[in-house]
């Protein structure tokens, strides 16, 4: 009579059976996972509600724009009669008189050519001194690089409001105040701190590699910038081109101060109709439309660059 011990009831798993430690790793990973409550909404958050819920989103946030477009091709007497609104059942208020006025009217197209002689050459200098700071900054040694850098960061928070009675005085002085030029030099000087510290931010993530060898291909400092910092660099341009762009188009604080006053730029001009004639609504809708769809413009000309630029600083 034999006797049966534990070892010869249970032999173990026999080799190729694909029981014990092997096989209960192949079944979690067979096993579903548990989607957290998160996953499931970030899931479903492309689906055709979510997609209605922006386009309604968006519509809210134009309906001010689509408002005074609307406004600007009626008539003074259809806008105080009604609400823009009212064109949806009487559209035969429309009409493209007031835009012919606008163009007649010398205050502002002359504001509007003011404008663009103040915004392009401020935009322009602020990209291409910027760039060209921020290069050095980045990759250039010079005496006293962090110190130089540091101060330009400090420059970022001194306010608008504390250097308008010094730096009236300094116009004044030097003959430049009440002038395009002192316009341009003011929106400049308190451009570039934020410029050179954007630029010189996203200049410092690009390989070192790749400048050393552009370098040893016989690449000097200034084909080096052109060649390969600036195509490199096309999308945080872009941005600052369009955040300074936006920034002096719609100013209207260092207009009033420092523009000439027999020729502001549009902001002052609709302001000023405003206060001399009061009813004349069917020039300040199309004159404030316009001031408003041409950096619009801009902004979508240049919105492929802006969210690359948006998504670059992201990821880095």
């Amino acid at each position: 009579m034999t006797t049966t011990t534990a070892l010869d009831a249970d032999p173990g798993p026999e080799p190729g059976s694909g029981s014990g430690p092997a096989k209960a790793t192949e079944a979690a990973r067979t096993e579903p996972a548990k989607e957290s409550l998160g996953s499931r909404i970030a899931a479903h958050a492309g689906g055709g509600a979510v997609r209605v819920f922006l386009v309604l989103v968006g519509l809210f946030w134009l309906m001010p724009t689509i408002g005074l477009f609307i406004s600007s091709l009626r008539d003074s007497s259809d806008i105080n009669a009604s609400g823009w609104w009212k064109v949806f059942t009487a559209p035969a208020q429309l009409t493209t008189e007031n835009y012919t006025r606008l163009l007649d009217n010398d205050i502002i197209t002359n504001s509007l050519l003011s404008t663009i002689m103040i915004t392009v050459p401020s935009t322009l200098l602020v990209v291409v001194i910027g760039s060209l700071a921020g290069y050095a900054f980045a990759w250039m040694d010079f005496p006293g690089r962090d110190w130089w850098f540091l101060g330009v960061v400090g420059l970022l928070v001194v306010p608008v409001q504390v250097a308008l009675v010094p730096v009236a005085k300094l116009f004044g002085a030097i003959g430049i105040f009440e002038t395009t030029f002192g316009v341009i030099i003011f929106h400049v000087a308190f451009g570039l701190p934020f410029a050179i510290f954007l630029l010189r931010n996203f200049f410092a993530e690009i390989p070192r590699e790749l400048l050393e060898a552009a370098r040893l291909d016989g690449a000097g400092e200034i084909r080096l910038f052109t060649r390969v910092v600036m195509p490199l660099g096309g999308p945080a341009i872009a941005s600052l081109g369009i955040f300074q762009f936006l920034w002096v188009w719609n100013d209207m604080l260092v207009a009033l101060i420092f523009a000439d006053s027999k020729n502001p730029p549009i902001t002052v001009a609709l302001q000023q109709q405003v206060r001399q004639f009061g009813n004349n609504i069917d020039v300040l809708a199309p004159g404030a439309f316009v001031s408003m769809v041409i950096p619009l413009a801009v902004f979508f000309a240049f919105q492929r660059q802006f969210v690359q630029g948006v998504m670059a600083g992201a990821v880095k």
